[in-house]
């Protein structure tokens, strides 16, 4: 019988940064699920219900920019169904709500920061540190959220254009962190690693990314490819036909319409009938790196 997903939503102080950070946390659980709305997104789960016996890996997702952790609800609770716990950060200054941080050099250098205090808050939580597995986290990126998961992961960054507007390039201050053990990127975005820049990643990936997809195109993978220290270690398929959002959930009927481009794929690509396989491929990398 498959576990209830549990849901406890914290706040993460980032003192740093001086916000608070949202993180959900989904997990095996007990107790009966029901219908629950995060903004315009919605979810069978047991809110702080008890978790299930027993340890369990964890998973942390990384959003893309203006973007929403619950944007991957459906990926998060098959991998709570298979033995996992999954914690979404919203990452502060970069969401859907409030992205006042887009395209800043503090937003390069707050994501991956985030990511360590999501691990850090999942450890320290009374329900659930009897029950997460404390020596191997994967970090799963889609779009800005795979530089994140790179940068955790021993990335070096430079800031870029955007974020330098006119003055040189500069390094951006990312402390990795040595629980991150597994990537799972999805179109991620990467101008930011240059030359050595992802020689001291040296983790097991997995990449995903989209035929057809012009927001993060091919050569951002192929950055990754060329610039790990052993490209034997990435494992990634060019999916075809699918775009820049494909791996993510379908979006509610009020959210699917042409002028917002999450919502849309390109001509002939069902999301959701590419989810089982896809799905299927990360819950098989996870049990085998984790």
């Amino acid at each position: 019988m498959n576990p209830s997903c549990g849901c406890r939503l914290l706040e993460v102080q980032d003192g740093v940064q001086q916000a608070v950070i949202p993180l959900a946390v989904l997990y095996p659980a007990l107790g009966a699920e029901s219908v629950e709305h995060f903004g315009p997104y919605s979810l069978e789960v047991a809110r702080d219900a008890p978790a299930l016996d027993g340890v369990w890996p964890l998973v942390v997702i990384s959003h893309g920019n203006s973007g929403t952790p619950w944007g991957y609800r459906d990926l998060a609770k098959h991998l709570v169904r298979a033995g996992f716990v999954v914690a979404l950060p919203a990452h502060t200054g970069n969401t859907r709500n409030d992205n006042s941080l887009a395209g800043t050099a503090a937003n390069l250098a707050n994501r991956p920061r985030h990511i360590s205090l999501s691990i850090d808050a999942v450890l320290a939580d009374p329900v659930l540190k009897a029950h997460v597995a404390a020596n191997g986290v994967a970090v799963i990126g889609h779009s800005i959220g795979g530089y994140t998961a790179l940068a955790v992961a021993g990335g070096l960054p430079w800031t870029g254009p955007h974020e330098h507007k006119g003055a040189a390039p500069s390094l951006v201050p990312v402390t990795p962190d040595a629980r991150v053990r597994a990537l799972v990127l999805l179109n991620p975005a990467t101008p930011w690693f240059v030359g050595e820049s992802l020689r001291a990643v040296r983790l097991p990936i997995l990449m995903r990314t989209g035929e057809k997809d012009l927001l993060a195109p091919i050569e951002h993978a192929r950055n990754v490819i060329d610039g790990v220290a052993d490209p034997a270690l990435v494992e990634h398929k060019d999916v075809a036909g699918a775009g820049h959002f494909s791996f993510m959930s379908k979006f509610p009927p009020e959210l699917d319409r042409p002028n917002f481009p999450p919502s849309q794929d390109p001509p002939g690509f069902d999301r959701v009938a590419m989810q089982p396989a896809f799905f299927a491929d990360v819950l098989e990398f996870l049990r085998r790196t984790l």
